[in-house]
């Protein structure tokens, strides 16, 4: 997380949303759980987060590979960005 922090920086990402999330301040636990362990709690704070989709769209861009982020699984945000480049190629071509 850290690395795609420090890229995130480095490519001039907007990350003041973060000052405004939910989340801040919350247990870390309840957004990186254990293997097969429950987010239930974790979607709940992002279900109500005013920067939620700033969010997701984050981890969806770097490529974020733990955690709750968005309201979403790593699982989830993967499907995404499948789904988005299954939509480009199609525009592409």
């Amino acid at each position: 997380m850290l690395e795609q922090l420090k890229e995130a920086l480095a490519t001039g990402y907007d990350l003041e949303w973060q000052d405004k999330a939910n989340c801040t301040g919350a247990n870390a636990n309840l957004f990186f759980p254990e293997r097969g362990a429950s987010t239930r709690t974790a979607k709940g704070i992002c279900r109500e987060c005013q920067v939620r989709v700033e969010c997701l769209e984050f981890a969806i861009t770097t490529g974020e590979k733990f955690g709750i982020w968005g309201g979403m699984s790593e699982r989830e945000r993967r499907r995404v960005r499948k789904e988005r480049q299954v939509a480009a190629d199609r525009r592409a071509s």
